[in-house]
């Protein structure tokens, strides 16, 4: 059988050289936000009904504020995220600034609020850059209001929502018959399923490791180990508060929560808290290896340790025998035979193949 490849760890990204980033930023809403400016946003629209969809990319987000006024089902997305552009769509939108000030936000806590008539949603969206074997992490930020779907997002040159896009091009799906609502379940299941995409990389990161461990016990190893312990904490410290934002969901009474939605969030629920015991089990499967690391490593000491003391148990008596035809006295009667040199020789090398002869009878080698 073929044997797995070694994980992929540049040297741009090894853990021996590079300090990992801060798991959790605090940032509160009321305090001025850092963001690196963007050097472009991508403002997408779907508007949709049962009969028809219409996409749109538009050039800048005055363009899509005319979509705040028709009665179809809306979905804006966001792509790059500046303050003057989230002004312009939160002030038309009506939407708080405590939320607008969320939005900015960078490292945030995923959570849920209530304010005015919207319903907002933060939670970060979880990516796997197999090249290097880590986690990415990027926080979107979903606002829900009377028939339309708002979500912002960092990187403009990614997402998880493609299949959505998909679905909302096609005709008779359930997505264009039910409303906002359904939209907003809809992203938000379709960010938790991505979890387990990234769990399953992890997972075979995890099994690639069990296989060389017991192989290559070294530095570089461990050094694999650590790494992807971190990756793994990350993880799990990211997506474990998402499992509160679906309770608050469930137990909202908001009106732009229709009644029949509620059993969607109720499934959503339950991939979050699966995915939770998920995580959970890989970092107990992350500590286990680095338990058998270290048992690998007891393993490959006690072997030396075992090996220098055989060598060194069979040379004892020889070095006493030598010891003592060493001394400098007048009187040893074998230092004057014309065999003594003969017959020591050979006690000694009986003596050392009858040590190897028990050792070998004894099974301690």
């Amino acid at each position: 059988m073929a044997k797995r490849p070694l994980l992929p760890i540049p040297d741009a990204i090894n853990p021996f050289r590079v300090k990992k980033q801060r798991l959790m930023n605090f940032n509160p809403v009321t305090a001025t936000t850092s963001r690196k400016p963007v050097d472009h946003v991508k403002v997408t629209v779907f508007e949709y009904n049962e009969k028809s969809v219409r996409e749109e990319v538009m050039p800048d987000v005055q363009s899509c504020l005319r979509f705040s006024k028709t009665d179809c089902v809306k979905w804006i997305n966001v792509d790059g995220v500046r303050r003057e552009d989230v002004e312009i769509i939160c002030n038309n939108f009506n939407i708080h600034p405590l939320l607008m000030e969320d939005i900015l936000s960078e490292g945030q806590r995923a959570k849920m609020d209530e304010i005015r008539e919207n319903l907002f949603c933060l939670l970060p969206m979880v990516y796997f850059r197999p090249e290097s074997s880590s986690v990415e992490i990027e926080q979107i930020s979903l606002v829900l209001a009377k028939n339309v779907v708002i979500s912002f997002q960092d990187d403009p040159d990614r997402d998880v929502f493609n299949p959505i896009r998909e679905r909302l091009r096609n005709g008779g799906t359930k997505l264009r018959i039910k409303g906002a609502d359904y939209l907003l379940y809809t992203l938000l299941d379709t960010i938790v399923d991505n979890y387990f995409v990234v769990m399953d990389h992890l997972g075979e990161r995890i099994e690639i490791l069990e296989e060389i461990i017991p192989r290559q016990p070294n530095n570089r190893t461990l050094g694999r180990i650590n790494f992807l312990r971190k990756e793994m904490l990350m993880f799990k410290r990211s997506i474990a508060p998402v499992r509160e934002l679906m309770n608050g969901l469930m137990k909202s009474e908001n009106d732009l929560l229709v009644e029949d939605t509620e059993k969607y969030f109720k499934d959503v629920y339950d991939h979050i808290v699966q995915a939770n015991d998920l995580a959970e089990s890989y970092r107990d499967l992350v500590m286990n290896l680095q338990e058998l690391y270290h048992a690998q490593m007891n393993q490959k000491l006690n072997e030396v340790m075992k090996v220098l003391a055989i060598v060194t148990t069979l040379l004892a008596p020889l070095t006493v025998i030598t010891g003592i035809y060493g001394m400098n006295f007048d009187v040893m009667p074998e230092l004057r035979s014309p065999y003594g040199y003969f017959v020591v020789l050979g006690i000694m090398l009986l003596i050392f193949v009858s040590m190897i002869f028990i050792f070998r009878k004894r099974g301690w080698f």
